[in-house]
């Protein structure tokens, strides 16, 4: 019993402050979720912005208005609020510490989703792996290989290293290099391989197809051939045309190069 009013007088006592604690709550749910919808509402009224980063950045706002409340109401019951936060501040530094590499991949994710360097269905070239990029998270990046291979990479190692966006263009040049023998008439070779760039039909005639002689090797000469394709036919172009190359270099009769070694027998 004298428990039991103990804990009356202690509610009679503090009746007010649990009705403030009640109202404070109430209010400060209301406002966090407010405060949330207006951040992601921000992010979606602008097809420049990144949904994702307002997602993540409406959530924080929102754990920040629940936080303040909670400060409030601490000190309403008397509760010393300084050194609480002081303690949660030493917490927190601790805790950064040992997810440093993890912050570091959130930071780069912020960044990846903020100035978006590539986006969701490019095929980039980043930290070391090559492919199609299928989702873009706060902390990873997932990418496709060719090969059909799913890539998990922290953010923190592609924002720290070479990024190629193979993507950005709609309109891409393919360099590969036909090689012919000393001897051979290059306006025959070249008018050889207008014939096979003409006849494959993701191959564009504007911008012009560049093809001129590059190096003098030891026993060929080589030709750089760049035709300019859309950049999704850029494999099928990449990959059919030396063989086009080859075969009509043998019917034009244009000698194909191979190593060769000369010697000299002394008399």
């Amino acid at each position: 019993m004298e428990n039991v009013s103990q804990g009356m007088g202690w509610l009679q006592s503090n009746a007010l402050n649990v009705v403030y604690v009640v109202v404070i709550a109430i209010a400060a749910y209301w406002l966090a979720s407010l405060v949330k919808r207006l951040v992601i509402g921000l992010g979606k009224s602008h097809e420049a912005l990144d949904e994702t980063l307002f997602h993540f950045l409406g959530s924080i706002a929102r754990y920040a208005v629940l936080a303040f409340a909670g400060l409030i109401v601490l000190d309403r019951f008397g509760i010393e609020t300084t050194s609480l936060i002081a303690i949660l501040g030493a917490a927190g530094l601790a805790v950064g510490l040992a997810l440093q590499g993890t912050l570091s991949s959130l930071a780069a994710g912020i960044m990846l989703i903020l100035f978006r360097p590539f986006k969701v269905g490019d095929f980039v070239d980043a930290a070391g792996t090559f492919g199609k990029v299928d989702s873009i998270t706060l902390f990873t990046t997932d990418m496709i290989t060719f090969d059909n291979q799913h890539i998990i990479i922290p953010n923190s190692e592609i924002w720290g290293s070479k990024i190629t966006n193979h993507s950005h263009h709609s309109i891409r040049g393919v360099d590969m290099v036909a090689s012919v023998a000393y001897g051979s008439d290059i306006k025959k070779v070249k008018a050889s391989i207008a014939k096979v760039l003409k006849a494959n039909e993701h191959v564009l005639s504007e911008p012009a197809p560049f093809v001129e002689v590059e190096t003098l090797n030891a026993s060929s000469v080589d030709l750089l051939v760049r035709p300019f394709t859309e950049g999704a036919h850029y494999f099928d172009v990449k990959y059919s045309l030396p063989q086009a190359i080859y075969e009509q270099f043998r019917k034009d009769g244009i000698e194909i190069p191979f190593q060769q070694i000369v010697v000299h027998s002394a008399i």
